[in-house]
């Protein structure tokens, strides 16, 4: 396998999403510069660890560039679901987030999941930059992706199935 390595500098759009019914969603982040879209496939809990690590990403480059304006997290909903081509580059492994100061831009850089049919050096790479806006944005439309998933069961804390629910906490045993 070829090693792929994607760079949109700058991303005119970037965003995640998910498609399929609660509990067989499949989840994406997708970029766009210009024409050209790349969509890479991640899981669920990529996008909400995402979303602490921006949190934590933000409090550091507020720490180190004080004179820096705060970003805004501001999106149109209608705008972050993803486009037509949906056709993922790759399945990401790993996730990162880099800073350039001098043009205020941060970068998303994703990783393809390594395994017996891929090699460190044969693994592909998306380097996505954007405005810290973007990527508040998407950090916040992730989570809200995230968040309309199955309902949680109240006493076990896990995820329900439509179809019913076998609780762990409730075994069928009455007190």
């Amino acid at each position: 396998m070829a090693h792929t390595e994607i760079e949109l500098d700058p991303v005119t759009h970037i965003t995640t999403d998910a498609i399929g019914k609660p509990g067989q969603r499949v989840f994406y982040i997708q970029a766009r510069q210009g024409e050209e879209v790349v969509t890479l496939l991640v899981e669920k809990v990529q996008i909400q660890t995402l979303a602490i690590g921006v949190e934590q990403f933000f409090k550091e480059i507020a720490s180190r560039y004080p004179q820096l304006p705060p970003a805004s997290g501001e999106y149109d909903e209608n705008q972050m679901h993803i486009q037509p081509p949906v056709d993922p580059l790759f399945r990401v492994g790993e996730l990162g987030l880099a800073f350039d100061p001098e043009r205020d831009m941060a970068c998303l850089i994703a990783h393809e999941v390594l395994s017996d049919q891929i090699s460190e050096e044969d693994a592909g790479v998306a380097r996505f930059w954007c405005t810290r806006s973007q990527l508040l944005a998407l950090s916040l439309w992730g989570i809200e992706v995230a968040n309309r998933g199955r309902p949680i069961c109240p006493q076990c804390g896990e995820p329900m199935d439509p179809e019913g629910h076998f609780c762990p906490k409730k075994n069928g045993h009455k007190h």
